[in-house]
């Protein structure tokens, strides 16, 4: 292909490979620049069409384009779509571990006999002499870096293989480089061009405003699986992504969604190879609604109809933020982008850094920071991201994220803004953010003292209002260009050009105070919370017929507590009585039908509509701990040596062992009742609970029986006999 390329020949190429009419955005210039032979950096949103990029002219070109990936999924998922677009299966393929001795040798001879016009290749597969060897010998048209941010430290899915990409490249041979990345600030940008050698390549960089996108923060409360499952309800058959930090909340958050009927599964990296693909083919084939997964996936799934995409967890970086959420409404059509924050996450992030190099730590509170700075602030949210990608956005008001639909009333700060301004410029423009706040609020850190800021006439100036006032003021002076952070050095903070100039000639400066979000709690909520006293009544009544009638205690049967959920939710299902407090399978199979039918009953009789929230599932806990309680006591094994195994006390145990009684399951301790406990002194215990008491409660219970009774031995008689009676 040579430098005059006819652009008619370009545009019949992609009609008949890709059945489009039109480029969309940069691709024309982009795929131009790389047919010519130079250099290209490519900064595309996520759904903006990067993969065409590269894919077009890997097909009008002659030889193999080498397209560097970072997960085999991401290769698979690749390789298939590229397929499409021929009629020859060998036009394109990938190397990685998951390939067979014999597939190898298949892609080999297809690349050697001139059918294959892209091989995906993992980085680490470029170090193995036996690839190296081969990619000598074959004629390469180009290579192709995808999710290019991954080169860089900056970056907010760092691999070090990545940075080794250029020195291969030099053993294997010369060609043009593409390097492509949906998210990267400047920093990132400069960090990628450097280290892949290509400082004089022609940059392409599309705007990051994707205006279909809804933007929006949540305070992370004990009811966030109750929030993302109304959520879900309310929006039936659509296609969503929810990304969970850990892969346990991964898989308990997938089985709860499971079992309030939604089409979900989990996705992880620790899952079989071959259970993730399925998982992602299906969400792609629109056999599943959602997938729950760890920042494992996503990265390059070509899904256009994602309308959701829900951060259970804040994540790490805005970058990363910026591509997940970047999933979601690629065909244009609607995308909600949810995050759930609370600042204790932010907390749990950071002790995950510890222990790594302090230049990384560093890095990574900083990008922390501005990730904090995102969740808590009320400026509308499309201008606080794209500010962050050094993009400006100049409307007011997006009306399409949480701060822009409910708006704050503004403080006017002039004066605030300018001994901030003052301040920085004091200590030279070598500090941060934090440190700044420290001197105005009169904060006699360390670092203060030692620099004898507390000295400066601003110091303590500030102290009427709190840090997050101050925060607030800081950044949104950020976004008016009055100052700036700089990144490469640390995050200090400079006055710019404009801002010498404000301080010239100070005007009124409105801004926004951040939201709260430290120790949120919900608003009750009296459909969900209220307890119905005449339900009440009613339940109790039925209790206490039950109960003479088997000739056993009521609180055997259902305890109050769980009384008292019924009477607040209104279950009508023995499904639902299940994941009641105290409750459990075999409890709920034993009694509750006559209890259902009462409520049920209730309900129609009173026209009471159960809302939403109230027929939410929980998952009844199967812990590992509880498991091995039951196999190690069905094998009679001494409690003692059970609580030692499991590195407990004897206290830890009973708890877990009243935990599976209380359920429904039961729990045969004869065997250790009779080693440890005179049988007199056991009978006395047992025949308190059966025809004394009218409660359960422990204390209770010491006080009846008198000083001459344990109270571990009482817990244990009563364990047998909630386990004997009640189950």
């Amino acid at each position: 292909m040579t430098a005059t390329m006819d652009k008619k020949e370009l545009t019949q190429n992609l009609k008949k490979y890709f059945g489009f009419d039109s480029f969309k955005g940069l691709q024309e210039q982009v795929i131009c620049n790389l047919i010519e032979g130079h250099d290209t950096f490519v900064l595309m949103p996520t759904g903006g069409g990067k993969s065409l990029c590269y894919q077009l002219p890997a097909l009008m070109m002659e030889g193999t384009a080498i397209v560097l990936s970072p997960l085999i999924a991401l290769m698979k998922n690749q390789v298939d779509a590229v397929r499409q677009v021929s009629e020859d299966d060998g036009i394109a393929h990938y190397l990685n571990s998951s390939l067979s001795r014999q597939q190898v040798e298949e892609a080999k001879k297809d690349i050697q006999d001139g059918r294959t016009k892209l091989l995906y290749v993992a980085p680490e597969s470029l170090t193995k002499e036996e690839t190296k060897d081969f990619l000598r010998g074959i004629k390469i048209s180009f290579y192709a870096i995808d999710e290019a941010h991954c080169i860089s430290e900056w970056g907010h899915d760092f691999r070090p293989e990545y940075r080794r990409i250029r020195p291969l490249i030099n053993e294997i041979g010369r060609a043009p480089i593409i390097a492509l990345t949906a998210t990267a600030t400047n920093k990132v940008r400069r960090d990628i061009k450097k280290n892949l050698g290509i400082l004089r390549a022609t940059d392409y960089v599309s705007s990051f405003n994707r205006p279909n996108l809804y933007y929006a923060v949540r305070p992370k409360t004990k009811d966030i699986d109750k929030d993302i499952i109304r959520y879900i309800l309310q929006n039936p058959h659509k296609s969503g992504i929810i990304y969970c930090l850990s892969r346990k909340k991964v898989e308990q958050l997938a089985e709860i969604l499971q079992a309030n009927n939604i089409n979900a599964r989990a996705y992880h990296a620790g899952m079989e190879t071959a259970e993730r693909n399925q998982t992602q083919d299906d969400f792609i084939m629109e056999r599943l609604d959602v997938i729950v997964a760890t920042i494992a996936f996503g990265m390059g799934i070509d899904k256009p109809d994602v309308r959701f995409v829900i951060h259970y967890d804040i994540p790490k970086s805005l970058e990363g933020y910026y591509q997940e959420t970047g999933r979601a409404g690629r065909d244009g059509g609607e995308g909600a982008c949810i995050a759930f924050y609370s600042p204790k996450d932010l907390d749990k992030l950071r002790k995950f850094m510890e222990g790594k190099p302090v230049s990384e730590q560093d890095i990574g509170n900083q990008l922390l920071a501005e990730t904090r700075a995102y969740a808590e602030t009320s400026v509308c949210r499309r201008k606080m991201l794209l500010h962050y990608f050094g993009e400006e956005y100049n409307q007011d008001n997006c009306h399409h994220c949480d701060n822009c639909a409910r708006p704050h009333d503004s403080i006017e700060g002039s004066h605030d803004l300018v001994m901030v301004m003052e301040t920085i410029l004091a200590v030279k423009e070598k500090f941060k953010v934090d440190h700044i706040i420290d001197i105005v609020t009169g904060q006699e850190t360390e670092e203060v003292i030692s620099h004898c800021h507390e000295q400066l006439k601003s110091f303590n100036r500030g102290s009427s209002h709190d840090r997050p006032y101050w925060s607030a003021l800081i950044r949104q002076a950020m976004l008016a260009g009055y100052i700036e952070k700089e990144v490469e050095n640390y995050g200090l903070l400079r006055i710019t050009k404009k801002g010498k100039a404000y301080l010239q000639e100070p005007s009124i400066f409105f801004f926004l105070p951040n939201n709260e979000f430290e120790d949120y709690e919900p608003e009750p909520e009296e459909e969900a919370g209220a307890l119905d006293e005449t339900l009440m009544k009613m339940l109790l009544k039925l209790r206490r017929q039950r109960a003479q009638e088997l000739g056993i205690p009521p609180y055997v049967i259902f305890q109050e507590n769980s009384l008292s959920a019924m009477a607040s939710t209104y279950l009508v299902t023995i499904d639902e009585l299940q994941n009641m407090p105290g409750v459990g399978a075999g409890k709920a199979a034993r009694y509750g039908k006559e209890f259902c039918q009462l409520i049920a009953k209730y309900c129609e009789e009173n026209e009471i509509e159960r809302p939403l929230d109230l027929r939410i599932r929980t998952v009844a806990s199967r812990s590992k701990n509880k498991i091995s309680i039951i196999e190690k006591i069905d094998r009679k094994l001494m409690l003692d040596d059970i609580a030692d195994s499991m590195m407990i006390d004897m206290d830890e145990l009973l708890d877990e062992m009243e935990a599976i009684v209380s359920s429904g399951t039961k729990l045969d301790i004869n065997y250790y009742l009779d080693e440890v406990m005179d049988e007199d002194y056991m009978l006395d215990i047992y025949d308190y609970f059966h025809d004394e008491s009218q409660t359960d409660d422990l204390k209770t219970a010491m006080k009846e029986l008198g000083p001459d009774y344990e109270e571990r031995d009482i817990r244990l008689v009563r364990l047998k006999f909630m386990s004997e009676i009640g189950n």
